[in-house]
């Protein structure tokens, strides 16, 4: 039995049934990322002193296996996301040596659950990518091929989780950044709707947009781990109390009945052939549960781009306007006022990605600009999420590929920034209108390279996306199916 193959369920019954200890769950897969990340780069750092202490707790019976569904089970955490203690960068010199001193209230939920965490996962440099190319500390790797790019910008969440190098992990998403490294890998990833996780904790890229899910190996996991972290939090004022549902309790009542709408705008010409096919034939599969499929129009879908990339680095420009040398992160020396120390330090500390997106989103803000760009890209927000209310009172969710190609080579469309914007089409929609989504495995393309079926459904019903992805799932056998990084 390889312990790094399996989901979290799994791994927690073995713990909990007394075939496994803590510590030696914990040990293998510390031993995989000492021989497999070398290759992958998944991990900025780990945290395997701690892990180990917090694993010998549950073995010495100070904690319990069965006080939840993640009790000593192994973890990644996007380095994006403060750990009490531990170093958090995110992706991005200006914070090399950043230790926050307090927990995100994922973090915080994690801990209490008894998740061990063994590791800060690699990313886009403050989220801001679709490759985990633009990462100060190097790319991550695909573990399906490792001359590839696993998505963005929770790249390195994706890679760890599916290479077996943690059971599950948290990641981000601002406009498709967990969904489509989930596609790009051939692993579960859950956006949950926007106010439905906490934000408190979560170092900030776009503010109306970002949102912490799951990367999992299958549905069952995502389930779990968000059950662990969705709920209000009085310290997030975009965190919304409403009751949370039982996720694991939905996922085994079949869709027959469902009417599942196929978004005419989310199949188009520059979808590479091997993906199109591999989704519709998920569609179909879906139609084969007992599902009934209905299409449905999202016509503002082609202004999606646009006004995502003057929202979110009009956002990012402000969000990031702290890190000036003055209270934490880099300080660049050798200047000689204060104009001049600003300057050194966010040139040396922030990489070309961040820096194209603050000079962008200043530009939106500025006098003069903010009603032509902002404002009306704002309106057009407004018209893409009711094109999502429209089309969830024909139909009770949306079946759309992830992303209109599977994982590119790295370096590939690193000098043709639209091109790389491009990849996030069919992703940047749902994020605008704060709706849920998930990523579920659907396909291989002949290179044997993994391709996403995207489920959409209507504001706080995670449960329903849940459900129709884990039938679908168990009728099919993607999600099984690993990668050879051995």
């Amino acid at each position: 039995m390889e312990i790094c193959s399996l989901p979290i369920h799994r791994v927690h019954d073995l713990l909990a049934s007394g075939q496994l200890s803590a510590v030696e769950v914990l040990s293998a897969y510390l031993q995989r990322i000492e021989t497999v990340d070398l290759r992958l780069n998944a991990y900025i750092s780990t945290l395997s002193d701690r892990a180990m202490e917090e694993a010998q707790l549950f073995d010495s019976g100070k904690r319990d296996f069965t006080s939840s569904p993640i009790a000593g089970v192994p973890l990644g955490i996007k380095d994006v996301i403060c750990v009490n203690g531990t170093r958090t960068t995110c992706g991005s010199r200006i914070l090399e040596n950043f230790i926050p001193p307090y927990d995100a209230h994922v973090t915080e939920r994690l801990k209490e659950a008894g998740g061990i965490l063994v590791g800060k996962t690699n990313m886009d440099e403050f989220a801001m990518g679709s490759s985990t190319e633009n990462s100060a500390f190097g790319p991550s790797r695909n573990p399906w091929d490792t001359d590839r790019v696993p998505g963005g910008s929770s790249g390195g969440s994706a890679a760890a989780v599916a290479a077996g190098l943690c059971a599950g992990a948290l990641g981000t998403d601002t406009g498709g950044s967990i969904r489509q490294p989930a596609s790009f890998c051939g692993v579960v990833g859950l956006k949950p709707t926007y106010g439905r996780v906490s934000r408190f904790g979560l170092v900030a890229f776009a503010s109306s947009l970002d949102q912490i899910g799951p990367i999992t190996r299958d549905v069952e996991d995502a389930a779990i781990m968000l059950q662990v972290t969705a709920g209000y939090d009085r310290r997030d004022s975009t965190s919304v109390n409403l009751p949370v549902p039982d996720y694991r309790a939905a996922l085994g009542e079949p869709i027959q009945g469902l009417r599942l709408g196929i978004p005419k705008e989310y199949f188009i010409e520059g979808t590479a052939p091997e993906v199109d096919t591999a989704v519709r034939k998920a569609i179909e599969t879906c139609r084969e549960l007992g599902a009934e499929l209905v299409e449905v129009s999202l016509p503002h879908t082609e202004y999606g781009i646009a006004a995502y990339y003057i929202i979110a680095p009009a956002e990012a420009s402000s969000n990031l306007a702290r890190y000036d040398g003055v209270k934490y992160g880099l300080r660049a020396g050798g200047s000689k006022d204060l104009i001049e120390m600003y300057r050194r330090t966010r040139s040396q500390g922030f990489g070309a990605e961040v820096k194209r997106r603050i000079m962008l989103g200043t530009y939106v803000l500025s006098a003069g600009y903010y009603d032509a760009y902002y404002r009306k890209a704002s309106q057009v927000r407004t018209l893409i999420r009711q094109d999502f209310l429209d089309a969830f009172q024909k139909c009770d969710a949306l079946l759309a590929p992830v992303s209109p190609v599977a994982a590119f080579k790295i370096g590939e469309k690193s000098d043709d920034p639209l091109q790389m914007y491009l990849s996030d089409v069919f992703t940047l929609p749902a994020s605008l209108a704060g709706v849920p989504g998930i990523s579920v495995p659907c396909g291989f393309t002949p290179d044997n390279l993994p391709v996403g079926l995207q489920i959409l459904g209507p504001h706080f019903q995670e449960d329903l996306v849940l459900r129709i992805a884990h039938q679908f799932e168990q009728a099919t056998p993607f999600h099984l199916q690993c990668p050879k990084i051995d």
